[in-house]
């Protein structure tokens, strides 16, 4: 499944929220680290693959804050 994500990196607390009524319409992710040397792509990932219980990749995105995450199913 492929869900489009903003990242708001620097964030006092990590935090996932829907961007509108279910997932389809993708998620705004607050993240702590800052945006530097990928390590808010690192955060995000493993926000989300603890969220999920899965398997996330980064496809499309890596230098910007919207990115298309794949959730493995």
């Amino acid at each position: 499944m492929r869900i489009e994500v903003k990242v708001i990196p620097n964030a006092k607390k990590n935090e996932i929220m829907l961007k509108g009524k279910n997932l389809y319409d993708g998620l705004i992710v607050r993240v702590k680290s800052p945006p530097e040397n990928g390590r808010a792509n690192r955060e995000l990932i493993k926000i989300l693959e603890k969220h999920f219980n899965k398997k996330v990749f980064i496809i499309h995105g890596e230098k910007d804050r919207r990115k298309v995450i794949e959730i493995e199913e």
